[in-house]
């Protein structure tokens, strides 16, 4: 293993997304699905989906919304590290929150869901931004590619507990099903809150600019946020990137975020089935997330962002012709595992290179905000497709996501990586009047 790889600071960034992923897979990708289809069992499947993305378009539009104007604020004052912690306070409270809840009301769940996705999301765009803390600029995309596999391991552990947890209650000393999905819901808060403290306690950060209070470090955020937004339009490299990861990252996270119901509600595939798949996803990403790295490393991130896209139209195309049982889906688990955490560890390091060090968290505010705007088309677009296409049924908007990656893929081709790297070196020298990431 590279030496970068076992430094404290490096180790402790990417144990948060050791602990972060947890949520992710336990309570998003895993059992609040689940949960979610069984509580509202006297709607109707549409009604159902309706009311699901609706809260996660509330919750995106929110962090989207809050990013930029909270990563200004923090670049100027140094406080990267306080706003995630914040952030992933409210993760945490809320996967507390669904212990309760999951035995509750339906419409208290998925609010109780929502902002923890609010608190999830909103703490990455901090996280984000401190890999530049930790890591030389050509080692990014190695020490990306690391917190991704990290995440993913952590994240499948704590699932694979969970799992013998939900199917074994009895195992764990648990009553039922019921009281061993509250337990691992609130493992996720504890797991979330134990592997953040590393980072806080060894991940360095720039520190802050100026002495000044509250309201005027909120005043100078909005004013640099304006600032920021000017300047976005003058990388038009990093502008390019942001469309084209826009339109991609769309159908990664349709795919991920939408794979349960779709395989439970339309397949009618077992739910032990899916649950079997999602920890596939997970361990296979392990390696692949480190592997893609270093293939971004050796070659370039773009190249390798392409390639994952291709496995991702062939993922589409397979599930719309030809997926019909669970031997199927965990095919299509393990594929998507291979390219999963590369795509987006990949996509992060490449933004990183376009954009001025020292507004990292600004510019990855925007980053942020693209991510979760583009975590509303895809499913909007497959709910559509069975009524406006005459006689197409309801595995046939998922062919929508094909667009979406070729789309993604083009404006990816466009994008001019030297070309993008200078204009962000030349931005960051007029800033702080040393060199940029060339002179580093």
């Amino acid at each position: 293993m590279k030496a970068i790889l076992l430094k404290r600071q490096v180790v402790s960034w990417a144990l948060y997304d050791w602990a972060n992923s947890a949520f992710s897979t336990t309570v998003v990708a895993g059992f609040f699905p689940v949960l979610y289809n069984h509580m509202t069992g006297q709607l109707s499947a549409g009604q159902a989906q309706f009311w699901f993305n609706i809260a996660l378009a509330a919750s995106s539009i929110v962090v989207a919304l809050a990013s930029p104007v909270l990563g200004a604020i923090a670049d100027f004052g140094g406080t990267r590290k306080r706003y995630l912690a914040a952030f992933a306070a409210l993760g945490i409270l809320t996967c507390l929150g669904l212990a309760w809840a999951s035995v509750g009301a339906w419409w208290m769940a998925l609010f109780v869901y929502g902002l923890g996705q609010v608190g999830f999301s909103g703490a990455n765009t901090f996280y984000d931004a401190l890999l530049v803390e930790v890591s030389p600029e050509n080692e990014v995309d190695l020490v990306s590619g690391y917190g991704y596999a990290l995440g993913y391991l952590g994240g499948g552990l704590l699932f694979l507990v969970n799992v013998l947890m939900v199917t074994r209650p009895a195992w764990f000393g648990l009553e039922s099903v019921t009281s061993a999905l509250s337990v691992s819901f609130a493992s996720v808060g504890a797991w979330w809150l134990v592997f953040t403290v590393p980072l806080l306690m060894n991940v360095p950060e720039t520190p802050a600019q100026s002495d000044l209070g509250i309201r005027e470090i909120v005043g100078q955020g909005f004013r640099r946020l304006r600032t920021t937004a000017g300047e976005i339009r003058k990388l038009r490299t990093a502008a390019l990137f942001l469309v084209g990861y826009w339109f991609y990252i769309d159908g990664v996270g349709t795919i991920y975020k939408m794979a349960v119901f779709f395989a439970e509600r339309i397949l009618e595939l077992p739910s032990d089935s899916l649950i079997v798949a999602l920890l596939l996803t997970q361990f296979i990403a392990f390696p692949a997330a480190i592997l893609l790295g270093w293939i971004g490393k050796v070659t370039s991130p773009k190249a390798g962002i392409a390639a994952c896209l291709i496995v991702y139209i062939l993922v589409v195309v397979y599930a719309w012709r030809w997926l019909e049982t669970s031997l199927d889906f965990y095919f299509l688990a393990a594929a998507i595992g291979l390219v999963q955490g590369g795509v987006q560890s990949l996509s992060r390091s490449l933004f990183a290179r376009l954009i001025p060090d020292s507004k990292t968290t600004e510019f990855f505010g925007f980053f942020n905000m693209v991510g979760k705007f583009a975590a509303i088309l895809g499913p909007v677009l497959i709910a559509i497709v069975p009524f406006a296409v005459s006689g197409a049924e309801s595995r046939d908007g998922i062919l929508t996501l094909v667009f979406l990656f070729v789309v993604g893929g083009f404006l990816l081709y466009r994008v001019d990586v030297d070309a993008g790297v200078r204009a962000a070196e030349e931005i960051e020298a007029r800033l702080s009047g040393v060199p940029g990431k060339s002179g580093q």
